[in-house]
């Protein structure tokens, strides 16, 4: 029978939901459940709370939320949940009075085969960098960040035509099974751990997942059809890759770039338009929108228009009178 361990759990987001609702379904005892602080969201700035406290209150969970991970008063109370092990997804970096409260140490759910895509944006970094395969990974913390002893990894085919927001929730599902093994295997002693030095050696070069920030989304036409349309499915849905059209009385327009198509250079394109200089955008005004770039043309199928909701390109069109902002 299997010996039930006290388990605090940390994340927010809705990646972490399911790895906290595959250890509650397998009979583990969540001691506590630490999230981010309730904040406003929204038009109407109401109090808004977290995926994972929504799930820890519908479950009847204790739920912490510190503003200051070293504040006395929380350590105080994490410590006097006395948890086993301390599980982490999706949450903020811990502090060494928070991580070596439990006997059995802390781990984190990473969304990238480490070492490599270390940081905050490993699911993006990876479309966008048109890696084939990813993954998700499991480690012990310590002082640096997604730096500590790898408990166990599972790699995740990245399919050609996938966004980022399916290859979250693809991971995010592939996460949690990975959770609940990493979690069993610790309390079972079954488990051996790889530093991540020995994966690199001294000369190999490693890619790394910076946070990303909305100027790092804008859309640059000189670069090449792949490169583009890695670009917008790895920032799709969220943040967005942007460009930016002039009317012809010099309004700007943002619009975000949720869905392309990548039908390259044809014969037709030629005819109708050969110079074929980055920004170009040729359009029937009904069916189709194409922005010429380094080798070819991206075929845009899915757009938001500032202030506006998402709409298919059909009917974006329908009044379309803008020219690309260079």
């Amino acid at each position: 029978m299997k010996e039930v361990k006290k388990i605090v759990f940390m994340g927010t987001p809705d990646f972490a939901v399911p790895s906290l609702d595959i250890l509650v379904k397998n009979g583990y005892d969540i001691a506590g459940v630490i999230t981010a602080p309730d904040k406003p969201a929204g038009r109407g700035r109401k109090i808004s709370y977290s995926p994972v406290k929504k799930y820890a209150l519908s479950n009847n969970l204790p739920v912490l939320q510190p503003q200051n991970l070293k504040d006395e008063n929380f350590i105080d109370r994490l410590k006097s949940l006395k948890p086993d092990i301390q599980v982490v997804v999706a949450f903020r970096m811990l502090p060494r009075t928070v991580w070596e409260i439990p006997p059995l140490g802390t781990f984190n759910l990473h969304a990238s085969l480490l070492p490599q895509y270390r940081g905050a944006a490993p699911i993006n970094h990876a479309i966008i960098n048109g890696e084939k395969e990813t993954g998700v990974t499991t480690f012990f913390i310590n002082e640096e960040i997604d730096t500590g002893k790898i408990i166990l990894s599972e790699k995740v085919e990245i399919t050609p035509n996938e966004t980022a927001g399916e290859l979250h929730d693809k991971l995010m599902m592939t996460g949690a099974d990975l959770i609940l093994l990493t979690v069993d295997s610790i309390i079972n002693n079954k488990y051996s751990l790889t530093n991540q030095s020995e994966l690199t050696g001294e000369t190999a070069s490693l890619k790394t997942a910076p946070k990303i920030f909305k100027e790092d989304c804008r859309i640059d036409w000189t670069k090449s059809v792949n490169e583009i349309y890695n670009f917008i499915r790895g920032l799709s849905p969220y943040p967005g890759a942007f460009t930016e059209l002039v009317s012809p009385n010099d309004k700007t327009l943002l619009l975000k770039i949720y869905r392309a198509e990548k039908p390259g250079i044809c014969e037709e394109d030629i005819i109708k338009d050969k110079d074929l200089s980055p920004g170009k955008i040729q359009t029937d005004g009904k069916s189709y929108l194409k922005i010429s770039c380094k080798n070819g043309f991206i075929n845009i199928t899915e757009i938001q228009q500032e202030g506006k909701r998402r709409m298919n390109i059909e009917e974006f069109l329908r009044g379309f009178q803008y020219i690309l902002k260079t």
